[in-house]
């Protein structure tokens, strides 16, 4: 399955669309540091992805998970996961980001998170190994789900054959193909499950 990760900005029919190109458990919707979205944006934006059926999160104030009628939210800064728990559990979803280290990954999954995020969602040139590493040593030892990053298709489809419970598309990789690369991905999904 995958998470895809957009801009609250884009237009609902944009977002629908993606969504609608694949197998898509939830969208991380990631609000630049010190902005404010426009709530009944944000709202059309989620609605149009949850008739989907697909989960909307925001990476971003977790007042707007509220506000915005969102089904949770990503937090990126491991310093306010407790604080993100406490306040949106168990009526949210909240999945835990940030991740750059085996103990940083073990604390968040032990909090209470609904998921460990390995890869930041704004992807670094190199960052590939390290997140298809960590997935591969999650997928071995832990329950929780983990979700790993995916800055292209080839790194999705090595991210699945290492025990991903999801791939997130990051959001360039998306806004460059849009539906058209998520359908691509689910083909790459595939063919990493059918092999032994």
């Amino acid at each position: 399955m995958l998470v895809l990760t957009l801009s609250p900005e884009l237009r609902p029919d944009a977002a629908a669309a993606a969504v609608r190109a694949g197998d898509v458990a939830a969208v991380v919707l990631r609000v630049p540091e010190g902005g404010a979205p426009d709530t009944g944006h944000l709202r059309a934006v989620a609605e149009a992805i949850q008739r989907h059926d697909a989960a909307v999160l925001v990476d971003g104030p977790e007042h707007l998970v509220a506000a915005a009628g969102l089904d949770g939210a990503h937090v990126s800064d491991l310093r306010r996961l407790d604080a993100a728990l406490r306040g949106l559990k168990p009526q949210a979803i909240v999945g835990a980001g940030g991740i750059t280290t085996r103990h940083d990954a073990m604390e968040a999954g032990e909090s209470g998170a609904d998921y460990v995020f390995f890869g930041a969602l704004e992807p670094q040139a190199g960052d590939a190994p390290e997140i298809l590493d960590f997935v591969a040593w999650w997928a071995e030892v832990f329950e929780v789900p983990c979700v790993g990053l995916a800055a292209s298709l080839d790194a999705a489809e090595a991210l699945a054959q290492a025990g991903a419970d999801f791939v997130a598309l990051a959001e360039a990789l998306v806004a460059d193909g849009g539906a058209a690369t998520v359908t691509a991905a689910m083909d790459r999904l595939a063919r990493a499950d059918a092999q032994p």
